[in-house]
């Protein structure tokens, strides 16, 4: 995997560290510390960084000189893909979920501000956003520009190459600081991030288990997507099933949930350290929602922070002036 084309964009590892005050307040049933990807410096943090190190290498291998992806208006990885994109020199054209906002969100004008060519869909069917996206390609190459395609969230084998590495990275600092991991608690959205970090505990610590919290497609539809990466990235080693966790899912994708909002609280005023609430605050909830039930009483569990703190001023009410929903609720 080290050997794979990479365009570097991090400056060392993101923080570990333990969350004491955290496992106070829960009692202290658990030992609890952090894996802090929303450190990674760039773009404001986030782990998709860790995908966009492979992903641009892969592009730039190919001497491509643009890329495009897509997203939802506040996506962590849209975000950090104009970022990374501005560092290595590589237009960016973001195709986002509709309908288009006025004013447009604050994940939007931060994509601008990385110099990206932000394209929103009509609807918000991606059958919309995939019919722009084709169009936008074709136009590129029509332009006599070498697109490189990044599907969404930068998942797929190549991306998560980069999640394999950050695994990897905690257990070596685990082992620094003499802790021995029995959990990882992740937001796992298109499953990249849960499929790496699956695959670095098969190689350093079969003994730590991955659980996945669902926030952005259920466990039917994201089980097989984690499975086959999986397969690609372990080269036939024996993994543990995949465990998802739809608890909660709530009212679906970019919904927070008072659950996820009580743990963002809590997290916050214990330790300083905020969670967005569509993806990492869902997590944190799942996670505190095991503790208090005692399912893992004297465990030591890390929490994979994934970054995405933009989407803490997306709108209030969820629509925008002209009454379009470009954002979650909350």
């Amino acid at each position: 995997m080290r050997d794979l084309p990479r365009f570097p964009l991090l400056d060392g590892p993101s923080p570990f560290h333990p969350l004491p005050r955290l496992a106070a307040a829960l009692g202290g049933r658990v030992e609890l510390w952090t894996k802090r990807e929303d450190l990674l410096p760039i773009g404001l943090g986030g782990n998709k960084l860790r995908n966009l190190e492979f992903l641009i290498g892969a592009a730039r291998a190919q001497e491509a000189d643009t890329l495009v992806t897509v997203g939802r208006p506040w996506s962590n990885h849209a975000r950090l893909t104009a970022a990374a994109g501005a560092r290595a020199g590589l237009q960016v054209h973001l195709v986002l979920t509709g309908p288009p906002s006025t004013p447009p969100n604050p994940g939007i004008r931060l994509d601008e501000l990385f110099g990206a060519v932000v394209h929103v869909a009509a609807t918000d069917q991606r059958a919309d956003r995939d019919a722009l996206l084709e169009s936008i390609v074709a136009t590129l190459q029509a332009e006599g520009r070498r697109p490189y395609a990044i599907a969404a969230g930068g998942s797929g084998t190549i991306g998560a190459t980069g999640q394999v590495l950050a695994g990897l990275e905690l257990f070596e600092q685990a082992a620094g600081s003499g802790t021995e991991v029995d959990r990882i608690v992740v937001p796992s959205a298109t499953g990249g991030t849960q499929a790496g970090l699956v695959v670095a505990a098969s190689m350093a610590s079969p003994r730590t288990r991955v659980s996945g919290v669902v926030v952005a497609r259920l466990a039917s539809e994201l089980r097989p997507a984690i499975d086959a990466m999986v397969a690609d990235l372990g080269d036939g080693a024996s993994v543990p099933e995949i465990e998802l966790d739809e608890s909660q899912w709530g009212d679906g994708y970019g919904r927070p949930t008072a659950a996820a909002d009580e743990a963002t609280r809590l997290l916050a005023s214990t330790e300083g350290i905020l969670v967005d609430p569509i993806y990492t605050a869902k997590a944190l909830a799942a996670l505190l929602a095991r503790v208090r039930a005692g399912a893992w009483d004297g465990q030591t569990i890390v929490f994979w922070h994934a970054g995405g703190l933009p989407g803490l001023f997306e709108p209030l009410d969820g629509a925008g002036a002209d009454g379009n929903d470009p954002g979650p609720v909350r």
